[in-house]
């Protein structure tokens, strides 16, 4: 779920009134294929963060989920079968405001195998999503090597990954004299930047990137470690990956639902 908190706290009558306008004249069963709209009102995307080279060439879709999008001129997905997913970079997670709050080095160094981890798990799902796709739209290939038919190579890179304040308190990441390890942060937030590359001609076909908000309770026993509510904010977009790759021509692919509003 996407949101712009200071949009929400400002103006969260005329976000509702959005949502219910949408719903009146669009019928409730249409809500879903309008929430790209509702969203570009109320989102606010992450910075360009360095992975894409040319960011200034993406533009916002009206029927794709992610927020910045560029596909080059004339490229078909339909010439590839083979896919190879590479290993999720995360050198620009590093850059977090909040991470360089931690005042311990032990801490520092957790949440650093912390984020490699989730990497690994961003990783695994994107995998586990294409091999496990109904349609086998792609074929997934372990190493560039080993591939035999045209293939493309999905490059991504997690850039933000901001915990909320009662997940930091419940893992006891306490800075001392009060307060969390990152006491400013309470927000769900994670975002990515991405690549599609040709992999016999090296050449980047495509590039996209998005933020999202998980909307999960603060107190969600299921998932007290900080980095929790971002698993299931890469779960929706491997499942979004595998959506956009059997779109056809025209169709839109959204969100599942319309987001809902919580104050924390």
């Amino acid at each position: 779920m996407k949101t712009n908190r200071q949009f929400i706290t400002r103006h969260p009558f005329k976000l509702g009134l959005l949502i219910s306008a949408i719903a009146v004249l669009s019928g409730c069963s249409t809500v879903q294929k309008e929430t790209n709209a509702v969203k570009s009102v109320a989102v606010q995307p992450a910075a360009d963060a360095g992975f894409i080279e040319h960011p200034e060439l993406q533009s916002r879709p009206t029927d794709l989920p992610f927020q910045k999008v560029w596909i080059k001129p004339g490229f078909d997905k339909a010439g590839y079968q083979e896919l190879v997913v590479a290993p999720v970079n995360t050198q620009y997670m590093q850059q977090m405001d909040w991470l360089h709050q931690l005042s311990s080095a032990s801490l520092l160094g957790g949440v650093q195998k912390d984020i490699e981890e989730l990497a690994q798990y961003f990783h695994e799902q994107v995998v586990n999503e294409f091999k496990h796709d109904p349609k086998h739209r792609f074929q997934v290939v372990e190493l560039a090597s080993q591939h035999r038919q045209p293939a493309l190579r999905l490059e991504l890179a997690l850039i933000e990954i901001n915990p909320s304040q009662p997940a930091l308190h419940a893992a006891g990441w306490l800075i001392p004299g009060g307060g969390t390890a990152a006491g400013v942060v309470n927000q769900r937030r994670a975002a990515f930047e991405g690549r599609l590359r040709d992999l016999q001609t090296g050449e980047v076909v495509a590039t996209f990137a998005d933020r999202d908000m998980q909307d999960a309770g603060p107190l969600d026993l299921t998932r007290l470690t900080w980095y929790g509510p971002a698993k299931g904010i890469i779960d929706q977009w491997a499942k979004q990956f595998v959506q956009i790759a059997n779109r056809k021509p025209g169709e839109a692919v959204t969100d599942p639902t319309a987001f809902t509003l919580r104050p924390f």
